[in-house]
């Protein structure tokens, strides 16, 4: 059986779309190492990976940068200090038979996969981009003749090259991969048929996660699940208001409210429970909506549990996924800027009994099962250690 060596950055939105993959090629026998922080071992050896540590200077889960819009330039120099520091901490290991690794951010698998002569897989757990269709285009500006992103390429594109990585425009597109998964369906992609000839559409890759904990609901009402994400989630005013308006009404409500401050937050009704972090999957297994960032993680996981959505978009990613949301009859999205405690429960309790919401969920569930999810990506991935070619 093949050496098969992931690779991700410090970010859950990352590293979670990688482990069922791992799980599949650990159960089919391969042997699996998983290079990531700390911070995400339980969730990889759950897998029966081996996790390979490594170091970061993105600081705790949840600070990887946002690569578009106002923030690309800072993140882009971001990304190549962390690009140097985990490339120079891997790279003399003893070499895999091939590499699979987070396409957005964690480049240094480009890097190693040229340096080992071995092929990558590039995993992209968001929305991807073409001629046809473009985050940056359609939702993000980029001037592309600024001085300062002109250096930063030029800068990303020299360190390529210093370690043999001579194609600089694959290096910043990852074009050299052997294969291109992508972990939603094909139907949730804009102008996803666009995409068929060089990308493979999986769907989501789940795995049970039994590192967190488990939920029950403590009651028989409808479970309402407020997460705003890793990366932008203190918002004290809108956990109030939120918890303010669930009072006296029939529902159970389960926030995750990452730093912010309980205390904050007053008094409680009984009907609302606050955590730092929840186990999403088990508390999306009793949801009846889901209110979210619209991250394509956690979008990912309520389409597969066929919970209905309120998208709140914080950033350009989220606001296209939110808009797709919209758009696929799959839920609401709502602006997080004016919502307030009325409006959400309004759009709650509207999509909470919407028969056409409830229809749309069964189809993209069909389209989701369809994509083959983990067993699909593992069947490609091994086609690559075949000698074969993968095929979208």
């Amino acid at each position: 059986m093949a050496h098969i060596a992931f690779f991700a950055p410090n970010g859950p939105g990352h590293v979670n779309p990688l482990l069922g993959l791992a799980t599949e090629l650990v159960r089919r026998g391969h042997r699996v190492t998983f290079a990531a922080p700390e911070s995400f071992a339980d969730r990889i050896t759950e897998t029966g990976a081996e996790h390979v540590p490594t170091p970061t200077t993105w600081k705790g889960q949840g600070e990887a940068p946002q690569m578009h819009g106002a923030e690309l330039i800072r993140a882009m120099g971001s990304l190549l200090t962390e690009i140097k520091v985990v490339h120079a901490d891997q790279v003399d290991r003893q070499a895999p038979d091939l590499v699979v690794h987070d396409a957005t951010l964690a480049w240094w698998g480009r890097l190693l996969a040229h340096r080992w002569g071995v092929p990558a897989v590039e995993n992209w757990p968001n929305l991807v981009s073409n001629k046809h269709w473009s985050l940056h285009h359609d939702y993000t500006t980029i001037k592309p003749m600024n001085p300062r992103f002109l250096l930063t390429v030029f800068r990303m594109i020299r360190y390529a090259r210093s370690q043999g990585y001579t194609d600089g425009g694959a290096f910043m597109t990852g074009t050299n991969a052997a294969l291109r998964l992508v972990t939603l369906p094909k139907d949730f992609q804009y102008e996803g048929e666009a995409f068929a000839d060089t990308h493979l559409f999986v769907g989501p890759t789940l795995t049970d996660r039994s590192f967190q904990r488990d939920w029950t609901p403590p009651s028989d009402d409808p479970v309402l699940l407020v997460s705003l994400g890793t990366a932008y989630n203190e918002r004290p005013d809108f956990y109030r208001e939120v918890a303010r308006a669930a009072r006296e009404r029939p529902w159970h409500v389960v926030m995750s409210i990452g730093g912010t401050d309980p205390a904050e937050l007053g008094d409680l009704p009984p009907n609302v429970e606050v955590h730092a972090q929840v186990p999403q999957l088990a508390v999306l297994r009793h949801a009846t909506v889901f209110v979210t960032h619209a991250g394509m993680g956690g979008t990912m996981e309520g389409l597969a549990h066929e919970v209905p959505m309120v998208a709140l978009p914080q950033m350009a990613e989220q606001r296209a996924n939110a808009d797709r949301i919209e758009q696929l009859g799959l839920g609401r999205a709502l602006d997080p800027d004016t919502v307030d405690g009325a409006s959400l429960w309004k759009a709650v309790e509207e999509i909470a009994h919407d028969p056409s919401v409830r229809e749309r969920l069964r189809w993209m569930r069909g389209r989701i099962d369809e994509a083959g999810g983990a067993e699909a990506a593992a069947d490609a991935v091994e086609g690559l250690l075949d000698g074969g070619t993968a095929t979208s």
